[in-house]
């Protein structure tokens, strides 16, 4: 099965994208296909290179970078969201890049199942 995933929450002030996380991993682990996750509102803070969680805290940031990179996962940060949030190309992460609303309408189409993580 082809998925697309949406995040609108961002990594350390809600359960929503270690969930998404999470489940991208174990639809891997399966066998299935995540093909894109796009992060919007709250959501493109995953995406931002400068967060440093604790050192006993999982780093979403990397995790989903690593996943992007081993996984051929489409990362995709709303450039409406991550601007109102000063979130730029230089501040991305390793993984990630930014698009717009096209890419999570063309992931609804393409994709099997479009899952939605957050409010």
């Amino acid at each position: 099965m082809k998925f697309g995933i949406m995040v609108n929450e961002g990594p350390f002030n809600h359960q929503a994208s270690d969930s998404a996380y999470q489940f991208a991993k174990a639809a891997i682990a399966k066998g299935h296909q995540v093909m894109r996750v796009f992060f919007y509102y709250d959501g493109v803070n995953n995406a931002n290179r400068l967060s440093e969680p604790q050192s006993d805290d999982r780093n979403l940031v990397k995790l989903w970078g690593e996943m992007a990179k081993t996984h051929k996962v489409d990362l995709v940060v709303c450039v409406a969201a991550a601007l109102r949030r000063g979130i730029k190309d230089e501040l991305l992460a390793e993984g990630f890049h930014i698009s717009g609303l096209g890419q999570l309408t063309e992931i609804g189409i393409a994709a099997d199942r479009l899952l939605v993580f957050g409010d």
